[in-house]
């Protein structure tokens, strides 16, 4: 992973951009449906809101996050429960107890010392582990947040904490679709938007990814159908592994249809 300080003050730019995107949003915005099936720009928010406030729980009360993490019974269950509290706001409101979260959250990780693991979901991670995680989350929910809009998001090199994530999580896949993980890892040797190549994962694999960072990303996040998508696949496993490819835990979810952003593909 990129350095500790790296990724905390890029978990600070990201949030700004994102707060960037909903500057001119009045109601009927918020209102709009996103490419998430059920799912209004105001829930995209709230479900940031609430995953930036179990990281701050997790940095700054681990005890009281492991607690909450024994209660919950079904995960898709605890994530509906946790919009409840946001969904009432009107825009203005919840833009800025998103703001006042993540504010909060970036200074929580900020004090964790960077050789301390934090708990989180699966497994403790360090701070800066999941300071990238909460850029993948921004990365993923903004993205159907610029799509409800119809707004052309300007990727960064940024998006290289989402791409290491991805690395770190290859697994997630195998594991919500109940499938066996292969022996060996992959290879990814992708292209940044500043056009560097990037390589990531495992670096001996045979086996590898090759394509655009940003439609790694994407594809991971399950915000575009690989079909959509400009990355190729060296390998069968390479290959199962980009229609099974996820970055978060849980359920899959019906992810993006074959050609639905194919005249926004790269």
């Amino acid at each position: 992973m990129t350095q500790h300080s790296d990724v905390l003050s890029d978990l600070v730019a990201e949030g700004d951009a994102l707060e960037a995107l909903l500057a001119d949003a009045g109601e009927t915005e918020w209102a709009r449906p996103t490419p998430a099936e059920g799912w209004s720009v105001r829930h995209q928010v709230a479900h940031l809101i609430m995953v930036f406030g179990l990281a701050e729980k997790a940095a700054e009360d681990p005890a009281g996050f492991k607690a909450f993490l024994a209660g919950i019974t079904t995960f898709g269950e605890a994530v509906q429960n946790g919009l409840k509290p946001y969904l009432p706001l009107e825009g203005a409101q919840l833009i800025e107890t998103w703001r006042t979260q993540r504010a909060a959250t970036e200074r929580a990780l900020n004090r964790v010392p960077q050789e301390r693991l934090v708990p989180w979901l699966v497994r403790p991670i360090p701070a800066a582990v999941l300071a990238a995680a909460g850029i993948m989350e921004m990365f993923a929910h903004g993205q159907d947040i610029a799509d409800a809009l119809e707004v052309e998001r300007q990727y960064t090199d940024r998006v290289r904490h989402v791409a290491e994530y991805t690395c770190l999580t290859w697994e997630f896949g195998y594991e919500s679709h109940g499938l066996p993980r292969p022996r060996n890892g992959l290879r990814f040797e992708l292209t940044a938007p500043s056009g560097q190549t990037w390589t990531l994962g495992a670096l001996d694999a045979e086996q590898q990814i090759t394509g655009p960072a940003v439609d790694l990303c994407l594809l991971a996040t399950r915000r575009r159908h690989r079909d959509d998508l400009a990355l190729t696949a060296s390998g069968p496993d390479a290959d199962q592994w980009l229609d099974i490819a996820q970055a978060y835990r849980g359920p899959t979810g019906p992810g993006r249809r074959p050609g639905q952003f194919a005249r926004a593909g790269r």
